[in-house]
């Protein structure tokens, strides 16, 4: 049973390295559970393999139905930094641009550019924010 403070996914492991165990989950959006999902098409389903650190002292193996577990603040963390920062930069230089009397196209064009340098820099600190981001496995 999950904690409160939890975000689980149940999923299936499909490798075990000594570096890494790769377990796939299927994440599903809220149509997913609609009765209605097959006459509208909207929803999805996709596959997700995450990679977690091998625990030498585990007794997994492949194929066994595991918990993928993190802190419910991670979950926070990563919408954040997904989604809030980037609207409140794209917002800031919307606003500041024009109130620069700067044409809005142009300053359309400037947020858009602010938000992709944003994501740019995220990217190049991909390990560093990979290492904050920690999942653990438990059993079913």
């Amino acid at each position: 049973m999950a904690k409160k403070n939890e975000i689980t996914h149940k999923g299936k492991i499909i490798e075990i390295t000594p570096d890494f165990t790769s377990v796939q989950i299927l994440v599903s959006s809220a149509c997913a559970s609609c009765h209605a999902k097959g006459l509208c098409g909207m929803s999805e389903e996709e596959e997700k393999v995450i990679m977690l650190p091998t625990d030498p002292y585990a007794s997994y193996n492949v194929g066994d139905e595991v918990t993928i577990c993190t802190k419910m603040s991670m979950g926070l963390k990563a919408a954040w930094i997904s989604y809030v920062i980037p609207l409140a930069v794209l917002m800031a230089l919307i606003l500041v641009l024009t109130n620069l009397g700067i044409n809005e196209f142009v300053a359309a064009g400037a947020a858009v550019g602010g938000v992709g340098l944003y994501y740019f820099i995220i990217w190049l600190l991909r390990d560093r924010l990979s290492d904050e981001f920690v999942f653990y496995i438990k059993n079913n």
